[in-house]
């Protein structure tokens, strides 16, 4: 107090009712900072034991598997690979309206009518019939590039990415001709994809399926034979689709996940208190997931899973 020496015994009592009363509130402003900074540890905390971490930094027992069209892709990518044919002059225009009739009726009606679907198949089989497999590979990295890249969610992209930066593998199981899912598995940087099978013979389509399309309850028994193949724990694997008809893939694994979830599915979700994600309006769902992460991881192989396919087909 010597510095205030020189003020009258009335100014000099102000003056230190001043430094005091800084002092305090300087005091009182930390204090309630460290009890904020508790109180949101504590809470942290607390949201770390109902949320644990997943995915699990190297768990090599766990994987994921990601439904492609509405959950990875806006829309359906066997329309925009028949957009991509007919472009190359495989088939005429009124085979692309046909097309794009079927793929609206499948998109309008929610569920899959057994003449539509199989109207749909004849008529995507009859367009590659005669053609080389080679040449339907090649043309679907372009056709990737032309109309696809630009229609990947980024929210179900950082979803996968997650999994991938966990060391776990990401599998897209479709009913998408297993050619075209393995090009967009690979240039997601995914692991692999399970697609439906065109039988071909000497490297050409015949025009016939191998076994039936990979779809609904045929999904959920090839990510059962891939799980056993490769050693994986379904209860610490994590399964992700748009539609009601993969009810029975995703109550396969222990971490379910619904996004861009149909009217059913939202509603089966709710029940069983699946998370829920829609980036069809960037809206949360109420329940938290899997943190967002960036990028693309490195390219991995893309065939152990068509191959693992074949096998449980024969």
């Amino acid at each position: 107090m010597a510095a205030l020496g020189w003020l009258t015994p009335r100014r000099r009592s102000a003056t230190a009712r001043s430094v005091l009363a800084g002092e305090a509130s300087a005091e009182a402003a930390r204090k309630s900072s460290q009890e904020a900074q508790h109180a949101e540890d504590a809470t942290d905390a607390d949201l770390a034991v109902e949320e644990p971490e997943f995915p699990v930094l190297g768990d090599d027992k766990a994987a994921a598997f990601f439904d492609l069209d509405n959950t990875v892709m806006q829309g359906a990518s066997i329309f925009h690979f028949g957009r991509g044919l007919y472009k190359r002059k495989f088939f005429e225009t009124r085979d692309l309206a046909r097309f794009a009739w079927q793929q609206a009726w499948f998109r309008l009606a929610g569920s899959e009518d057994p003449e539509h679907m199989q109207d749909a198949r004849d008529s995507a089989l009859s367009i590659v019939k005669g053609h080389r497999v080679a040449e339907l590979q090649s043309i679907g990295e372009e056709i990737y590039d032309e109309y696809m890249a630009e229609r990947i969610w980024p929210g179900t992209r950082a979803l996968a990415q997650a999994h991938l930066d966990a060391g776990q593998k990401v599998w897209l199981v479709t009913a998408a001709p297993v050619e075209i899912a393995t090009v967009i598995a690979r240039r997601l940087g995914l692991t692999g994809a399970l697609g439906t099978v065109a039988e071909s013979v000497d490297g050409v389509y015949t025009g016939k399926l191998v076994g039936e399309p990979l779809h609904g309850p045929a999904k959920a028994e090839a990510v059962r034979a891939l799980a056993a193949a490769e050693g994986l724990d379904l209860s610490r694997c994590a399964a992700y689709s748009d539609s009601h008809n993969d009810i029975p893939m995703l109550s396969l694994v222990g971490h379910p996940y619904a996004i861009n979830p149909d009217s059913k599915l939202r509603k089966h979700a709710r029940k069983l208190d699946w998370r829920l994600r829609d980036y069809r309006t960037a809206r949360r769902a109420a329940k938290v997931g899997i943190p967002a992460a960036a990028g693309v991881g490195a390219v991995a192989g893309g065939t152990a899973a068509a191959i693992a396919l074949s096998r449980r087909r024969r």
